[in-house]
């Protein structure tokens, strides 16, 4: 699932704070602890001098100081030959009867010849820090500075961002207005950022080269469409011409037939074309108030010999006038492309249902199969399967026009076992 870039920057900021702060610590605490023991050693090489001193100047000294006692040292007999004079440091736990638990304590392994050169092993041993107190407590500090730190970042991640990220939010928000074929829709962002400067240029760049490049298409085929009128028109009458001919048989005649069929989807196909690109260059501007239901009735009339040729049940549900102010012309293509669809693909004997009210206008039709894609059935060229001489541009056309003239939106639906195509009142 996708995130804000904020959240995004965040995520990877608290985890690699979370990192380095565990880095940090272990080092931290490998470096007090070091500290700690080099003290603690020390005092006891101090405590270690004081001590030879005493025994050499009281020699009953010795003697006295077998076990450990309140000054925390002893003094034991060496073996003969035992070399007694290097100093050996280590922890070891030791019993307190106060805390009723062992301790952590640091011990110091040395020794000392008397006057006489006798060998004498010294052991002196002095409390340390409870390591395991003082972890926690590192522990314990630690978490709370990456909470304050984690915290902080992000806070401060947030309100820059936020900031920051002003010019970028508004460049999209541009975008998303952006209207092909329409380059004013999309407003440049000034910005004191230097990147989102050159988002703005590139983006602003673009758009002029996408759109030289949609008029010069739509010239082309607002042209081509022109030029081919003519010859069409003319290679139809040719056509007819020849099938008047006495003499040709009924095969010629046949295959005549055929071409003269191709030429007329040809037609259809030109025309559909031109008005598309007609209404891209949005030529049709005169506006009026057009009351759609009085279309749709005229519409009703006129194809009424194709519902009757498809056996259809025709049923029409009138709660009001769908009135709207609109081009009358783009009004009766937008009505007679869906009413075409709804009877061309509709089955044998089927229903074709229509209702009408002041703010929607729904045309259904029977359908046999599953729902069709609403990702593709407006996508220019796209054909059912149900009938190969479309051109697949009636849709099409009708998704032109409710995109250039936005009073009227259009939307498929599949309910009941019914296509059903609606359009509504944006206003």
């Amino acid at each position: 699932m996708a995130v804000s870039l904020k959240t995004y920057t965040n995520r990877y900021l608290v985890v690699a704070i979370l990192a380095i702060i565990a880095i940090w610590a272990l080092l931290f605490y490998a470096v007090l602890m070091d500290e700690v023991y080099d003290n603690i050693d020390d005092g006891l090489k101090n405590q270690k001098i004081e001590i030879i001193r005493e025994a050499y100047d009281d020699p009953e000294f010795i003697g006295n100081s077998h076990s450990f006692g309140i000054n925390q040292f002893r003094i034991l007999p060496a073996d003969p030959g035992e070399t007694v004079d290097n100093n050996t440091f280590h922890n070891e736990l030791v019993y307190m009867p106060y805390d009723e638990e062992d301790e952590p304590y640091r011990i110091l392994t040395t020794g000392f010849y008397t006057k006489n050169g006798t060998p004498y092993k010294l052991e002196i041993r002095t409390s340390t820090v409870e390591e395991d107190d003082f972890l926690i407590n590192l522990a314990i500090s630690l978490a709370v500075l990456y909470a304050v730190i984690a915290i902080s970042v992000i806070l401060i991640n947030y309100l820059v961002l936020t900031r920051a990220l002003r010019p970028f939010r508004r460049i999209l928000t541009g975008l998303g207005k952006y209207r092909f074929g329409t380059s004013k829709s999309f407003q440049p962002v000034s910005s004191s950022v230097r990147e989102f400067d050159d988002l703005n240029t590139h983006i602003v760049h673009m758009i002029q080269r996408n759109e030289q490049i949609f008029a010069q298409q739509k010239r082309f085929i607002e042209n081509a469409s022109h030029e081919l009128q003519t010859p069409l028109a003319v290679t139809i009458s040719k056509l007819d011409l020849m099938m008047e001919e006495p003499a040709l048989d009924e095969g010629t005649l046949s295959r005549l037939a055929e071409a003269k069929r191709a030429l007329l989807r040809l037609v259809g196909l030109n025309k559909s074309l031109l008005t598309l690109s007609r209404i891209e260059n949005k030529q049709y501007l005169q506006n009026e108030e057009v009351n759609f239901t009085l279309l749709l009735n005229q519409l009703l009339q006129d194809y009424q010999d194709f519902i009757e040729i498809k056996s259809l049940q025709l049923q029409v549900d009138l709660n009001g006038d769908f009135v709207i102010w609109y081009n009358a012309d783009l009004a009766l293509i937008l009505l007679s492309n869906l009413l075409r669809n709804a009877i061309r693909y509709n089955q044998e004997g089927g229903l074709l249902h229509i209702s009408v009210s002041p703010d929607k206008i729904e045309i259904a039709n029977s359908s046999s199969g599953e729902a069709l894609n609403p990702a593709y059935i407006f996508n220019r060229f796209h054909k059912g399967t149900q009938d190969s001489q479309s051109n697949g541009l009636g849709l099409s056309i009708v998704r032109s026009i409710t995109e250039n003239y936005e009073s009227v939106d259009v939307a498929y639906s599949f309910k009941t076992d019914q296509h059903v195509f609606t359009l509504r009142k944006n206003i």
